[in-house]
């Protein structure tokens, strides 16, 4: 039976050669034909030298090098794309998603789950911050929008090889990957794990990173955004001409003059911030439909001449 794991990597030298030892080292690995397939996401160290180092003392390894910096989501695409076991679990080189956990989701898998999603227990490792607006994006994203994403699972999965074709058929360019391994749908189970810290090196995820990827999700997904902006204008409407009756009113009634600046200013300012956030969201789809259209490749990869 063939495993194959999908990792994507960016400035990882570090710790590539720690999670390769590690994998190759687990014992309740060695029943299996563990497939190591390394997405070098246009690294600037030395992390291309040593996947295809790898690849050349041990057949399973497969190095994919990107022309340029993709980004992680198309990283994981290319990796199912290029991943040929029976199963496909993409998991992150720093061991912050121990490989402890991995004989767990194969044992659900062979139960008959076509994927196991791993939900992090405990994420004592993140911070605060991080924690809470994590929190956020799961309740506003599975409010407003289908499907719904579970709770505290990230990339770490296992997929069934039914699965991963599946998504390969899937043609968009904007990818959410969380949202597009639900979206497939399939019988699925849940491991339950603790996430440990990163075992060298340091996270290449910030926080503008992160809120570009939330974005993503949301529009990905959901056009709840745009939507809103109908209900708005209504409600902003229906303002206008309670206010507009009462000045008539006040002035009819008691004789009170209108004061035309100030009204009008305020009304103005109101109007046109509203206006220019609805046409912010209104471009942020309309950008991402420009994207789709022209159907460029989801990456590049080097010397292979190979696009998807």
């Amino acid at each position: 039976m063939k495993i194959s794991l999908v990792v994507p990597v960016f400035n990882e030298e570090a710790t590539i050669p720690i999670f390769y030892k590690t994998v190759r080292e687990f014992e309740e690995l060695k029943p299996y034909e563990v497939e190591i397939v390394f997405i070098n996401d246009g690294s600037k160290d030395a992390t291309e030298s040593l996947i295809n180092a790898l690849a050349v003392s041990d057949p399973l390894v497969v190095p994919l090098s990107f022309t340029r910096n993709f980004g992680k989501e198309p990283a994981l695409f290319a990796g199912l794309d290029h991943a040929t076991g029976d199963a496909v679990i993409p998991i992150d080189v720093d061991l912050q998603d121990p490989i402890e956990v991995i004989p767990h989701l194969i044992e659900k898998w062979q139960a008959g789950a076509d994927m196991v999603l791993a939900k992090r227990s405990d994420r004592s490792t993140d911070g605060r911050m991080k924690r809470k607006t994590a929190e956020w994006f799961y309740k506003l994203h599975n409010k407003i929008s289908n499907p719904k994403i579970e709770e505290n699972v990230g990339d770490f999965r296992l997929m069934s090889r039914e699965v991963v074709e599946n998504i390969k058929l899937m043609p968009e360019r904007n990818l959410f990957m969380k949202g597009v391994l639900s979206w497939v749908g399939g019988k699925t189970d849940v491991v339950k794990y603790a996430r440990a810290e990163r075992v060298a090196g340091d996270s290449k995820f910030n926080g503008w990173k992160l809120w570009n990827l939330a974005l993503e999700g949301i529009t990905s997904f959901s056009t709840f955004p745009l939507r809103i902006w109908t209900y708005i204008g209504l409600a902003v409407a229906g303002v206008a001409f309670l206010y507009g009756a009462w000045m008539i009113f006040d002035t009819l009634a008691f004789g009170n003059a209108v004061r035309g600046y100030p009204s009008l200013l305020v009304s103005i300012l109101f109007l046109g911030g509203i206006q220019l956030i609805g046409i912010g969201v209104l471009g942020e789809y309309i950008g991402r439909i420009y994207i789709e259209t022209k159907a460029r490749p989801k990456y590049i990869l080097k010397r292979k001449n190979s696009v998807k």
